[in-house]
């Protein structure tokens, strides 16, 4: 048998993030995103971790892409 739970959602949805994104033309002339952080907002330290776990998240991705391990680079490389 199933068990029903009855929660209210609208409680358990994360608040709204303040990062937000600006949009600048590097030296190569590629446009790209700038993740900013309000140092004013009452919810700065949860907005600076979600953006850490945002980097680091990335930066393990390429180095998967590139190494084949997203801990650290080989011996071999």
């Amino acid at each position: 048998m199933a068990k029903v739970i009855i929660k209210d959602l609208a409680k358990s949805l994360p608040k709204r993030s303040r990062i937000s994104e600006k949009r600048v033309v590097n030296r190569e002339g590629k446009v790209v995103a700038i993740p900013t952080v309000d140092s004013n907002s009452p919810h700065f330290s949860s907005d600076l971790h979600r953006l850490f776990q945002r980097n680091v998240a990335k930066a393990r991705r390429e180095n998967k892409r590139r190494f084949g391990s997203p801990d650290r680079v080989s011996e071999k490389a």
